[in-house]
């Protein structure tokens, strides 16, 4: 099956199963989101989501953060782990906001990826669900599961970005992005799977990997 038409049938199959998506992550504005992506490395968005309504009642823009400081910031996001490094990183790139861009978060790839502990999938959220751009962030659930899939043969997230970004519309991206994940978490686990009870797997009748 060409790979342009399994993307068809799991775009089809995606909007089926999740109409309607909505931001994982706790936030209140752009800042908030920043912080909670930031946050969500190598952790999991409901224990991200449990943590950051503490920290967002003491310190809710890059001015309260900073003021805040580097200590309370690890003592209260202590339990999401990477704690020490996390506080320093959200400590900095808050001055770096207030410092750099009049205390806004930029809504521009290469200015985001300039702050401290904000690579590219990181950047790529924060354009997608905070500002509405057409992006497509590649997490470890996007990027297994475009390999189990058929659509990118590569386990590099840059390339399987390119890749998943000429076989879905640009309008979907950030959609797609989101539904990927719920399917990844839902249906299409890393371990155990069994392809025939996955109705991704089934629909392009793809054995798991």
């Amino acid at each position: 099956m060409r790979k342009s038409l399994k993307a068809s049938i799991i775009h089809d199959l995606l909007n089926n199963t999740y109409p309607n998506v909505d931001v994982p992550l706790k936030h209140r504005c752009p800042f908030t989101l920043l912080v909670a992506v930031l946050l969500s490395q190598q952790s999991t968005d409901k224990k991200v989501n449990e943590i950051t309504p503490f920290l967002f009642d003491s310190a809710d823009s890059p001015k309260k953060m900073v003021l805040l400081g580097v200590d309370e910031i690890q003592k209260i996001i202590r339990p999401i782990g990477l704690s020490p490094q996390k506080a320093k990183n959200i400590t900095s790139l808050s001055k770096m906001l207030l410092e750099n861009f009049k205390g806004e978060v930029p809504p521009k790839l290469e200015e985001l990826m300039q702050l401290p502990g904000v690579g590219r999938k990181t950047a790529l959220c924060v354009l997608a669900q905070a500002f509405g751009h057409d992006a497509f962030p590649v997490d470890t659930h996007i990027l297994r599961l475009a390999n189990r899939w058929g659509l990118s043969s590569s386990k590099n997230p840059l390339k399987v970005e390119e890749d998943l970004k000429k076989l879905f519309p640009k309008s979907s991206w950030s959609k797609v992005h989101l539904q990927i994940i719920f399917a990844g978490r839902e249906f299409c686990r890393a371990s155990p799977h069994d392809p025939k009870k996955c109705p991704f797997c089934s629909a392009i009748k793809k054995p798991a990997l």
